[in-house]
């Protein structure tokens, strides 16, 4: 455990709302009983990264359990083990993408499903237009614990912030945990509305590229800044449900 007093107010910070985003993907059933990973930067003076004890459900992860580890997986602060996959995933997303703060992977139900089409994610509902030609794909080369596999991830990544991971997953990054989590629930549930919307067998209204690609480019409006309204009130959620995130 690390001492929450003993750290910069930067680490602190980056902690308390890394150990939240996990406790929101828990709340949305995003989580997978002790595996995945979501990880963030320690603090701007550090070149080392946050990420989970390997064992701890998302629900008993807080901010003076996360783990810091430098970028050969070694840990560096915190008690335990770490799932050696996040250290590859993340880590290839963390040394080679500076301005990159945090990285998001799951499992759920929804993104795996879609990462098994060969189609991929189709945007036909007003949220999911964001993602329009700005999500990536990695095809699946087995269980992630070939560092070898670090510069392809990163490669396949580019300059998106979303990437599907074909038969394995979703995987989000951002310049803030808040951007990360928040790109992941509306990734979710784009996916989420393509799986029912074919499910109906019904034809669909799609939008046309043109004007999808309008839509993305009204998300990419300096003003709309992904998660600066949506964490304060994310926060406030696991707050009244007595979380124990920032312990």
């Amino acid at each position: 455990m690390v001492r929450l007093s003993n750290i910069s107010d930067d680490e602190r910070e980056n902690r308390i709302n890394l150990a939240a985003c996990y406790h929101l993907a828990d709340h949305f059933g995003w989580s997978d009983i002790i595996w995945n990973h979501i990880t963030a930067k320690t603090s701007k003076n550090k070149n080392t990264f946050l990420i989970n004890k390997f064992g701890l459900r998302y629900d008993e992860i807080t901010a003076s359990n996360l783990l810091e580890i430098d970028f050969k997986g070694n840990v560096i602060n915190g008690e335990g083990d770490i799932n050696y996959t996040g250290f590859v995933i993340h880590g290839a997303v963390h040394k080679v993408k500076q301005n990159i703060h945090c990285v998001m992977h799951t499992h759920s139900r929804a993104g795996l499903a879609v990462s098994c089409l060969k189609m991929g994610l189709e945007p036909i509902i007003q949220d999911a237009a964001m993602f329009h030609n700005r999500v990536s794909y990695h095809e699946w080369e087995g269980m992630s614990t070939n560092l070898e596999e670090c510069e392809r991830l990163s490669e396949s990544l580019g300059n998106n912030k979303a990437m599907i991971l074909r038969n394995h997953g979703l995987l989000t990054c951002g310049d803030s945990v808040s951007e990360t989590f928040v790109l992941m629930y509306y990734l979710e549930r784009a996916c989420k509305n393509q799986l029912d919307t074919y499910s109906t067998g019904l034809e669909l209204n799609k939008p046309s590229g043109n004007l999808l690609e309008f839509a993305a480019g009204q998300y990419d409006d300096p003003r709309f800044i992904t998660g600066k309204y949506e964490w304060p009130a994310l926060l406030r959620l696991l707050d009244d449900n007595k979380s124990i995130y920032n312990q």
